[in-house]
């Protein structure tokens, strides 16, 4: 039977369960970090993460739903980012869209899920299911830790490459830079619950299972982006299956 790990074993194993899977070195996500991409890509970019992460204070309400009284400080985190998302100075879905916009594409499209890939759409049921149906902490693992806590590493890449190489304005990119320190704290944060909270062996190991599941999710969310917006149909695959007799 698996020993219950102490916190600073079960962070390392939180940490590497990401490792090897992050969203940052996803094809989409380098092709935007080496200045390769166009603003027609960084506008079907925008119109598959507002269904991603336009949700986000909906998964975290359902987590809030049942987490007990006696995580009060658990559940103050969680209304806290879903207030940060909502309601604190603008909402960040309106940020996202100002940036969709800039780029040459529509609210209408953006908000219109029918424009999203069909990874994109499995990556938000994926969210969904965890959120409603996991216990409090290992749901918490997969969205905060899994998912949310990468973003920082992502958009320190990205920011920067928009201003520089793309000329988009600092008030276009504001969810950007906002992103980049916010969700370091929810990062972070997310981490502490899980190390305080995942008291058994069997929470801890689930809590393990989940984060790699939200890291995959993600890495294949982003390449999904890439295969479908930026590869050519006609471009050859390099190592082609071979034809069923």
């Amino acid at each position: 039977m698996t020993e219950l790990l102490s916190q600073p074993e079960f962070r390392l194993a939180l940490e590497n369960a990401i490792k090897g899977r992050e969203a940052k070195n996803a094809s989409f996500s380098l092709a935007w970090a080496n200045g390769e991409l166009t603003r027609e890509h960084f506008a079907r970019w925008a119109e598959n993460h507002y269904h991603y992460v336009g949700p986000f204070s909906d998964y975290l309400a359902y987590i809030y739903a049942n987490t007990p009284e006696s995580a009060r400080g658990a559940k103050d985190f969680l209304l806290q980012n879903m207030y940060e998302e909502e309601l604190s100075d603008v909402r960040h879905t309106d940020l996202l869209i100002r940036f969709a916009e800039a780029c040459g594409t529509t609210r209408e499209r953006v908000v219109d899920i029918e424009n999203a890939t069909a990874v994109t759409r499995g990556l938000q049921g994926w969210c969904y299911a965890i959120a409603m149906r996991e216990h409090f902490v290992t749901a918490t693992a997969a969205l905060v830790v899994g998912l949310e806590s990468q973003v920082p590493s992502i958009y320190r890449r990205q920011y920067p490459v928009l201003l520089e190489k793309y000329g988009f304005t600092e008030d276009e990119t504001e969810f950007f830079d906002l992103h980049i320190t916010a969700d370091e704290i929810h990062g972070e944060r997310g981490y502490q619950i899980v190390l305080e909270h995942a008291t058994t062996p069997q929470l801890q190991q689930r809590c393990l299972q989940l984060v790699g599941h939200g890291a995959e999710a993600r890495f294949s969310y982003t390449k999904a982006l890439y295969d479908t917006y930026v590869m050519k149909p006609d471009t050859p695959v390099a190592n082609p299956e071979p034809a069923l007799a």
